[in-house]
């Protein structure tokens, strides 16, 4: 991409979590040092409800935490993450109730700026996050809502100081549209981080990635429903993937944890480079990797 010519009207809007400010570029990341750029925020998920669901490679590192999930969320906080993010993977309506409970017995572990997640089920989802919301005692980020369930989950949201993602599919249009709707129902555009869905490292990743530059340019250019902090769910879309998965590769693929790893921060270092805020991911070595080259 070309930026040296390029003529930044407005910077990204800043959206505050605690003492974290997501956004505010006013360059792009990957300028010369002397320019003002923005940090991305690095999360950490945990796929809280049904730990099962963590991937193998990463239940490794957690070792016996794995078995109790109030010391799993605290070891996870002694990883140098900016945010905890709690995925309640239920599997039916009828596990709502269980996911608060959870939830209410977590919370007081809690130190780190929180995200909370639903199980990305449209049919679950309009039922959990307004009940997670309700539940918080925090300002939180609440991820996500969409074309299909955003009318649902909206109302519990208004009236409140939670951060709210906004995921489409990989369309500048529609993103832009959803920002719109959704702050046509009340919600601030200072309270919004944009997820336009991605792929990881070798699956359909630079689409994903231009994506990303054209809203970030789009925003940048002054278009104010197109200036929103940008979300990458780097970890989901990585352990997604055969490499970071499998074990039966050849040997020379090398070790499987380590290749997890690889895939992992190569994919998120791209994000960062398109122009992601926050990226969130699943291994905690990635954090540590990461945490270093930034």
């Amino acid at each position: 991409m070309q930026t040296s010519s390029f003529n930044i009207k407005q910077p990204i809007r800043t959206v505050v979590l605690q003492d974290l400010k997501i956004g505010g570029d006013t360059s792009f990341h990957f300028l010369s040092e002397n320019e003002n750029k923005s940090n991305p925020i690095l999360v950490l998920q945990l796929n809280i409800f049904d730990t099962n669901e963590i991937p193998d490679v990463v239940k490794e590192y957690y070792k016996s935490s794995i078995d109790n999930k109030l010391d799993l969320v605290k070891y996870a906080q002694e990883i140098n993450c900016d945010i905890l993010a709690l995925k309640f993977n239920i599997k039916s309506v009828e596990e709502v109730e269980n996911a608060k409970k959870l939830l209410q017995t977590l919370l007081p572990v809690i130190k780190k700026p929180l995200m909370v997640l639903g199980t990305g089920d449209n049919d679950i989802d309009i039922k959990l996050l307004p009940e997670l919301t309700n539940t918080l005692d925090r300002i939180s980020i609440i991820s996500y809502v969409e074309e299909k369930t955003y009318k649902q989950i909206v109302p519990s949201l208004l009236n409140t100081e939670h951060i709210i993602v906004i995921r489409t599919p990989i369309d500048i249009n529609l993103a832009k549209e959803m920002n719109i709707l959704t702050t046509d129902m009340g919600i601030n555009p200072d309270k919004i981080i944009m997820d336009t869905d991605m792929g990881a490292l070798g699956y359909g990743l630079d689409y994903g990635y231009s994506i990303m530059e054209r809203i970030k340019l789009a925003g940048f250019d002054g278009d104010k429903m197109l200036n929103m902090p940008l979300i990458a769910f780097v970890g989901e879309e990585t352990f997604k993937t055969k490499e970071a998965k499998s074990d039966s590769f050849d040997k020379n693929w090398g070790c499987l944890n380590d290749r997890a790893v690889m895939f992992e921060t190569a994919t998120a270092s791209a994000m960062i480079a398109a122009g992601s805020n926050l990226v969130v991911l699943m291994h905690p070595e990635s954090i540590l990797t990461l945490k270093g080259l930034i």
